[in-house]
């Protein structure tokens, strides 16, 4: 996956997620600190799919009073990695994990001085989302997906759609597939359900850059939603949490078709196995998006907090340790959930980012 050079390191005002934090003990009861007398800002951004989960932690975190203010820009993964390897973030989110082409790992590793912290800490469906008055109901395959976005089926009643959908009334409709503009974990995560399931037509590999120049696209998750809104035949991609109004379909997992849910992600998660020749702190999953369990939703997101194992200062490490820590704790994830829709880790996987986090500490 690529990523390109940096960009918008966090700026306060538009676009920034900025949470007050009048005390650290919230996240301490995961981590066993104090956090007593930590003041300062912790920046931080990338993933806009983890929006509405960082909002949902900023509130459980702002039970204690530490004097912090976490500062979170939801700018996209491939920035938010790019700014906290430059060292403009001092935590990153992420829906792709670091990635070992062109140097992304081996940069961050560099930057931190030894391997690099990556824990899972949002699990979410992606949804199919659609713009087409009259049809309420959508059932495609991940084959015909692949055919919609690269081009070669065009209108909504193309029989390949209409096989999907025995007995529906479809229209004449150009389609108008939109993907993202910015360098997105989201569409990583979108390339590869493709890559892997669609038989073929799907013809490009997995990136977080949209491989097809052209067509229309949104920045960030709120971009791509309101461009799929504002069109008449439009069809997108998009965590879940953040569809609003629009269509959703249901993608074929083995003979049947199943709408997003987070309980369909989680299982597809804890299914898949970590990702080969990483850090010991490092637990980059490769998601199996082949699945055919019963309940299974493979077109999921699994989105990651990148940070440090040591910081300059003990500071500086408390803020990210005690953050991070009420992210992937029980009543963390638990917060999440209810405010973003999102899945609460399975219990093994947030036992272990648990005990992870726990270790950043000052060099």
């Amino acid at each position: 996956m690529k990523s390109t050079s940096i960009r918008r390191a966090i700026v306060p005002g538009i676009a920034v997620l900025t949470l007050a934090l009048t005390g650290c003990g919230a996240g301490n009861e995961a981590s066993g600190d104090s956090g007593s007398g930590l003041s300062g800002t912790l920046n931080g951004g990338g993933s806009s799919a983890q929006e509405s989960a960082q909002a949902a932690w900023r509130a459980g975190y702002q039970s204690a009073n530490s004097g912090v203010t976490v500062n979170y820009d939801p700018v996209g993964s491939g920035t938010g990695r790019e700014n906290f390897i430059s060292g403009a973030y001092m935590f990153a989110g992420s829906d792709s994990a670091l990635s070992t082409d062109g140097g992304e790992l081996d940069s961050a590793k560099k930057r931190c001085g030894g391997d690099v912290i990556e824990v899972p800490a949002y699990v979410s469906p992606i949804a199919v989302v659609y713009n087409l008055p009259g049809v309420d109901k959508l059932q495609l395959s991940s084959a015909t997906i692949g055919d919609i976005f690269s081009g070669k089926v065009t209108k909504w009643n193309d029989p390949e759609i209409a096989k999907d959908n025995p007995g529906a009334k479809l229209p004449s409709t150009t389609i108008t597939p939109v993907h993202r503009s910015d360098d997105s974990g989201t569409t990583a995560n979108f390339t590869d359900y493709l890559e892997q399931t669609s038989g073929g037509t799907w013809k490009y590999p997995t990136d977080d850059t949209w491989p097809i120049k052209g067509g229309e696209a949104g920045e960030g998750t709120s971009g791509l939603v309101a461009a799929v809104k504002a069109g008449d035949g439009t069809i997108g991609y998009a965590d879940d949490s953040q569809v609003g109004d629009l269509g959703v379909a249901s993608i074929k997992v083995g003979s049947t078709y199943n709408a997003p849910s987070a309980e369909g992600a989680a299982k597809v998660l804890a299914l898949s196995p970590k990702v080969t020749g990483r850090g010991a702190d490092d637990m980059a999953i490769a998601v199996d998006r082949r699945t055919t369990e019963a309940g299974a939703y493979p077109l999921s997101l699994t989105s990651y907090l990148i940070a440090c194992p040591t910081y300059s200062s003990k500071n500086d490490a408390d803020m990210v340790k005690g953050f991070l820590s009420y992210a992937v704790s029980t009543k963390g994830q638990q917060a999440a959930a209810t405010q973003a829709g999102s899945a609460p880790l399975d219990p093994s996987l947030q036992k272990q980012a648990a005990s992870i986090v726990d270790k950043i500490s000052a060099k």
